[in-house]
């Protein structure tokens, strides 16, 4: 296993390289950010929702976002328009400084990938009191 530092310049990531932010409603890896492939212009993280679980509305004054869905299903909603199911495959975009939420309604976790442009939604979830963070290699529930 890479043992990642900050500011590490990596350029091949492996999910274990990397710290866990674990929340009661799952987890985010975040594979591409400053403290790991010095990244300038952006964020990239794993996000995996609990079924049932998901993120209360808010926003992200200074940040664009892109959602991917990898897996599983969801209700998504953007600014203030009507919740959209989400599939695998799917592709939201959240301008900046947009209200959004999304929630896993299906029976298996939801699982997106998650870009911020520019990077920092990573470092305030991390300083979040609900942030559980595990070193990397360490999975969560242990």
């Amino acid at each position: 296993m890479t043992e990642v530092k900050e500011h590490a310049g990596l350029r091949y990531i492996n999910p274990e390289d990397v710290e866990t932010q674990e929340f009661e409603w799952g987890t985010l890896k975040w594979m591409s950010e400053p403290r790991v492939t010095n990244a300038e212009k952006f964020s990239m993280g794993i996000v995996i929702l609990h079924p049932g679980k998901g993120h209360d509305r808010h926003n992200h004054p200074d940040e664009e976002e892109v959602l991917y869905v990898i897996s599983g299903e969801g209700e998504q909603t953007v600014n203030d328009g009507a919740p959209t199911k989400i599939t695998a495959g799917m592709c939201v975009h959240i301008p900046t400084g947009a209200f959004h939420s999304t929630v896993n309604t299906g029976w298996e976790p939801l699982k997106l990938m998650a870009i911020y442009s520019p990077h920092g939604p990573e470092a305030v979830l991390r300083a979040d009191p609900n942030c559980k963070v595990l070193a990397p290699g360490i999975l969560p529930g242990t």
